[in-house]
Formats: C-alpha cells, sequence, structure tokens
C-alpha cells in the first residue's frame, strides 16, 4: 500500500510519446476495486485529536465542497480559515435547477447498487475516468443522502414514506434523489447549518468577500494563500499548514454558461501556475435543457432542470417548413399535430430515449439545429414538451414535480409550459477537467488539495446528470477528512508559519504588480467587451464540435485577443477600495489562459468522447469516436513558466481492472 505522506516529488518517465507519470503516482490502495477504500482507511495515518487543535486548514470555497469540507475538518477539530468570495456562504452555480443527487440506496428495487452507480458513471464519463476514484464514489454515495436527511434536507417523498427518486440522463434506474423545490440550494443549506454551527463555535473562520490570488509554497509545500479583501481593495496573507481549493469550474470562458459569472477559474489558474498540473482541460459538458437566447442582451443562460427530461418529450417537426413557418412566428409548438413531430431522441436511442447523457443530447439537438429544424426565431431551440405527461399524470401532479420551473419559464419567456412546449437549447454547464489530483485528493504540490468541481478526477470525458452534487458532497464529508490527515500526521510539530516570511511577501508583491499594470494600461475596451469576444471564439471554435481547423484558428485568434487585453483594455477607478470591474479584469487574464489551455487539450486529443467531440472522429451514425489505443490516459498540463508559451504534455496512463472498455451504447 502506498503511504502518500511519505511520498516526494513526482519523477515523471520519457517515453517515444512523451512525458508519463509513474502509477504509484496517483496512489490508489492495492487489492480489489470494492476493496481499495477499505484498505486505504485501515492503513491511513492518522492524527491525535488533541494535536488537530495545533493544525490550521486554508479552504477556498463555500459551495457544496468547499462548505462540507470546511464544517467536517472543523467538527473533527481543526482550525479551518474558510474563504468566500461573496457576502456569505453560498455557490456561484445556477440556483434554479430542480436538480437532484445520486445515491445507490435502492428504495424503489428496479436495479441499482453501488456497482451499477460506478459502472453508469465511468460509461458516461466514455471510459476516461479513474476506476478507483469512481468507485469510492459509489460507494459513500448513500452516506451523503443520510447525511443530508439528517441535516433536515426536505428530501421528496412519496405517500408510502420512502424518498421520491428519478432517473436523470445516461442511467436506466430511478437513483436521483430530489428535494421539494431547488435541491442544490437544499443541499448548500444542508451544508451551511454544520457550517455556521463552526463558525459560532469559533473553530471556522470566516472571511467574506475575499478572493484568492495566490498560493504561497515554502520548502516545497503549500503553506497559505493571498487573497484580496474586496471591500478594503487590499491584498492579504494567511498561513497554514495545509490549503484546499474548493473553488468550481471554468464553464465562464464562454461568457454564457449556467453558472453565476463569480463563478471563476482564478485559484484554480494560480495552483496551475505555481506548478500544479491541470486535468482534461478539453472535457467540458454542455447542458441540453437550457434557455435560449433571446437577442444580444442576455448576460447569461439560465439552468432549467434535467429532472424535466424524465417527463418532457424532445422533438422537431418532421417537415422544414413547418419549423420555417415557427422560426416566423407564424404558428405555435401546438399547432403542430402529433404525426408531424420527430422525437429524434426516441427515434435514435430507443432504450434511453430522452434520457440519454447531455452530451449525446446536446450534439442531437445542435445536429437538428444545423439541419434547419430549429424551432425558435433564431433557429437554436428545440421544443421540451410536457402535454404527454399532463394528458397521463393531470396537471397538477405535473405542477407537483415541476412548477417552480415551470413558473420561472413563464416569467423569463412569457410563455406557460402547461399550454405550450418549452423552447430549449444547449449552453455550456460543468466542466469535467480541473486540477489533476491523485487518490488522495492531493495535486502535484504537495500540500495543496483541491476538491469538487475544480479538481478532475471523478467524471471523464462526460458527467452524469446530479453526479456534481453527489462529488463535491462526497469529497467534502467523507472523503478529505479522511485523506488530508495522511498528509498532516506528520506535521504536527510544525509550528505555525509566520506570514512575514520571504514568500509571503514576494507572492503579495507579485499579485501587487499585477493590479498595477492591469490598471496602468487605460485602453478603450471594457472588460465585458473583451469577455464576451472571448465567449464567441470559444462557443464557435472549442464548443460543441471541435476539429483541427477550429481549434488551430482558436489558439490564433485567443493569442490576438490576450494581445488586446494587455494593451487595451480599460479598467476604470483605482485599487483602493470596491472596484468590480479591477476584479473582472483579474478573472478575464485567467479565463484567456484557461481557454488556450482547453484549446490545447482539445487539439492534442486526436479522437471523441463524452463532452469532447472532434469532427473528424465519428462513426457513420454520428457518435463519438474514441481511440483507446493512443488516448488512454488523463492529460495533465504542466505550466511552462508564462502564459504565452504552451504548456508541457504529462500522460496519467489509465488502468482498468473492473470495467471492460467499450463503444458506449444508449440504443439497446
Amino acid at each position: 500500500m502506498n503511504n502518500p505522506a511519505d511520498s516526494t516529488n513526482m519523477e515523471l518517465t520519457k517515453t517515444t510519446d512523451g512525458l508519463v507519470m509513474p502509477a504509484a503516482d496517483s496512489k490508489i490502495p492495492e487489492g480489489p476495486i470494492a476493496e481499495k477504500w477499505t484498505n486505504y482507511k485501515a492503513h491511513q495515518k492518522l492524527v491525535n485529536p488533541a494535536n488537530k487543535r495545533k493544525l490550521d486548514i486554508i479552504v477556498v470555497g463555500t459551495g457544496l465542497a468547499g462548505a462540507s469540507a470546511a464544517s467536517s475538518l472543523a467538527e473533527m477539530g481543526f482550525n479551518v480559515l474558510n474563504f468566500c468570495i461573496q457576502d456569505s456562504p453560498r455557490r456561484a452555480h445556477s440556483i434554479a435547477a430542480q436538480g437532484g443527487i445520486n445515491a445507490a440506496k435502492n428504495y424503489q428495487n428496479d436495479g441499482d447498487s453501488v456497482y451499477r452507480l460506478f459502472y453508469d458513471t465511468v460509461k458516461g464519463g466514455d471510459y476516461r475516468a479513474r476506476e478507483a476514484n469512481v468507485y469510492r464514489l459509489a460507494e459513500v454515495s448513500n452516506n451523503i443522502i443520510d447525511q443530508c436527511v439528517a441535516q433536515g434536507v426536505p428530501f421528496a417523498r412519496e405517500y408510502g414514506g420512502l424518498l421520491a427518486n428519478r432517473s436523470f440522463g445516461g442511467a436506466q434506474v430511478s437513483r436521483t434523489f430530489y428535494a421539494k423545490g431547488q435541491t442544490g440550494q437544499q443541499l448548500l443549506l444542508g451544508a451551511y447549518s454544520s457550517l455556521n454551527r463552526q463558525i459560532e463555535l469559533g473553530k471556522v473562520k470566516s472571511f467574506n468577500r475575499y478572493e484568492m490570488h495566490e498560493v504561497v509554497m515554502i520548502d516545497g509545500r503549500a503553506r497559505g494563500i493571498i487573497a484580496k479583501n474586496l471591500v478594503t481593495g487590499k491584498f492579504e496573507r494567511f498561513a497554514a499548514h495545509a490549503v484546499v481549493i474548493a473553488t468550481g469550474g471554468y464553464g465562464n470562458a464562454y461568457f454564457l454558461s449556467t453558472n453565476a459569472m463569480a463563478s471563476n477559474c482564478s485559484a484554480a489558474m494560480a495552483c496551475y501556475r505555481k506548478g500544479a498540473y491541470f486535468a482534461n482541460p478539453a472535457f467540458v459538458q454542455i447542458h441540453p435543457t437550457c434557455i435560449p437566447v433571446h437577442g444580444d442582451k442576455q448576460s447569461k443562460l439560465t439552468l432549467m432542470s434535467e429532472s424535466l427530461r424524465n417527463d418532457g418529450r424532445i422533438w422537431v417537426p418532421k417537415d422544414i417548413e413547418l419549423s420555417k413557418k415557427l422560426q416566423k412566428g407564424e404558428i405555435k409548438g401546438s399547432d403542430i399535430p402529433e404525426e408531424k413531430r420527430d422525437y429524434y431522441l426516441e427515434r435514435r436511442y430507443p432504450a434511453f430515449g430522452n434520457l440519454v447523457p447531455r452530451d449525446v443530447a446536446s450534439r442531437a439537438a445542435k445536429e437538428r439545429c444545423d439541419k434547419g429544424f430549429g424551432v425558435n426565431n433564431t433557429g437554436l431551440a428545440v421544443f421540451l414538451d410536457f402535454s404527454d405527461a399532463i394528458n397521463r399524470l393531470g396537471k397538477d401532479a405535473v405542477g407537483q414535480r415541476y412548477g417552480n420551473l415551470f413558473d420561472m419559464y413563464e416569467e423569463i419567456t412569457d410563455v406557460s409550459p402547461y399550454d405550450e412546449p418549452m423552447m430549449i437549447y444547449p449552453a455550456i454547464h460543468y466542466t469535467m477537467g480541473g486540477i489533476w489530483v491523485d487518490y488522495e485528493l492531493q495535486t502535484s504540490l504537495k500540500g495543496l488539495f483541491a476538491i469538487g468541481e475544480c479538481n478532475f478526477s471523478d467524471h471523464g470525458a462526460n458527467r452524469l446528470g446530479a453526479s456534481a452534487l453527489m462529488q463535491g458532497l462526497a469529497d467534502g464529508y467523507f472523503v478529505l477528512p479522511y485523506t488530508i490527515q495522511n498528509y498532516l500526521s506528520d506535521q504536527i510539530s510544525v509550528p505555525r508559519f509566520s506570514t512575514d516570511l520571504p514568500e509571503f511577501a514576494e507572492a503579495e508583491k507579485q499579485c501587487a504588480a499585477r493590479q498595477q499594470q492591469l490598471l496602468s494600461i487605460q485602453g478603450s475596451r471594457s472588460v465585458d467587451s473583451i469577455h464576451k469576444e472571448l465567449g464567441h471564439i470559444m462557443w464557435d471554435l472549442v464548443g460543441m464540435a471541435r476539429t483541427k481547423e477550429s481549434l488551430t484558428e482558436a489558439l490564433k485568434r485567443l493569442k490576438e485577443l490576450r494581445k488586446t487585453f494587455e494593451t487595451d483594455l480599460y479598467v476604470p477607478g483605482s485599487s483602493e477600495g470596491w472596484n468590480n470591474e479591477l476584479d473582472k479584469a483579474f478573472r478575464l487574464r485567467d479565463f484567456i489562459t484557461m481557454g488556450e489551455l482547453m484549446a490545447y487539450d482539445a487539439l492534442n486529443r486526436n479522437e471523441s468522447c463524452g463532452g469532447h467531440f472532434r469532427e473528424e472522429y465519428q462513426t457513420e451514425e454520428g457518435e463519438a469516436k474514441r481511440d483507446d489505443e493512443h488516448y488512454f490516459y488523463v492529460a495533465c498540463w504542466d505550466y511552462a513558466g508564462n502564459d504565452n508559451t504552451a504548456p508541457t504534455l504529462i500522460k496519467e496512463p489509465l488502468h482498468y481492472e473492473a470495467i471492460k472498455v467499450q463503444t458506449r451504447n444508449y440504443k439497446s
């Protein structure tokens, strides 16, 4: 059994294909897959409860992963410093979703199990996830439901008293537990009740309106951060024995996304520039049930819910002339008779129908719209129709399930889904890539951990619906509290670090210099205008479908955009006090770097899999065509020392023991 507390810096192997990471560096325990996590916990090093009071841990982020980790670590006895970009702990993802959380509890006896959840997750991720990490996720999933119930999360219940669940995309069983109202928000409230209790007890120090700008390394270990007080405008220094990053994904590189605009990749980019590998950046998820763009003034696309696909049927007209009439506003969806509707997901994927995974559903919608069958004035929308469900269940029953979503849709579009089909179109949602972590959730930098959407590990090339909430809470409640002890077990005698050390001073100096550089440009372009341009480049050239030509063009235009940013950006105001435009400029700099990283990764991976679709690599039926012989690895990117130089690729080979790798099939 590998013991990571004894590990040294990674020694990469040079092969004819480039740099390859030794298998030992992923720190996967030995033994059968169902026993790995048990074996790990049986052999891990522990920290005496009395000694935990001597150890400080920084947790950056307060979403599902950050809040659950901060509260759990504090309950164990560690001293936690918790940082939140907003005025109070919350997540930056959309709260409009009525999504759910997966677990293998199998209350309905429909064939689910830990293994089935594990298999569906790996299959949904198109066989590009790390097997051991995913099995652990499935294994602890049942604990999450029990934890949330104990916290008072109001999961929906059938009259029989059992927790109600549904099937989400890519699964043929009902394993997704949902709450009345907005599930993600309800789960957060459960985590925040625990977090606030620990704040009140003094075990968590909460720093609201702070944004991390730099990780501080001392003698090869992460020992603190530089964070900006967004209210005063001052950079401040914070020290700890370990640093945990839980700051979400990088979907806002596309500008139009399902994320709140404060969701950014800056903390992850700071770690990347410090030497932490960034893994699989090309794997981004397009969510199929988003509200289409209306005009050019909409700032972001509103996420609806995957749960809608349990009862809503997706279709476009069979006759392109009917689509043209819809686009001109001459007819409505309800005017089109049943025999003239193309339920294209049910036609193409009869076994799964409307419940195919998100990447499959999104590409299928794009294909229909590209052929001219789109149903709104832009031609970029398909119908999500509940007329069958209303006829089958009644209006009241459908309202019980989806009423909050229907109300929100009507408020935005002035159309009632009870009377007319919804219009939906894909938008950037979750990102499967992230900071590389080993089995312990430790990055390639000692003492630096990454959890939740911020790391790459558990989803592969695509994410099943409801698995993000599962991963964030699994990492925070049930994985990191074990694994971080293995690292901290030999740090008890290490005294607390002074923030007067030269490493802190130098890091703060670099942050201040970058800030002054942004303020001194004094060009003509606003942050948002450049960010929107970035979004168009990303969506058009690095979006749902990519080619060698589009990616090459994207890299060329991104380098030009970086030059525009560096020479023509205008940031009003000063560094004193609150300056939102200045803070957005910092994030935009990182989004441009992130966009390039995604393009490099997508250009390198000459195959299609999951959320990465290269048009050159598809089957005759238009499905993703993987190349397992050449690309069965995690792509880890090592920063080259500056933003203008291409990063170095390091491969972590994937080793499957429990699953036979085969072509994904959702037809039968």
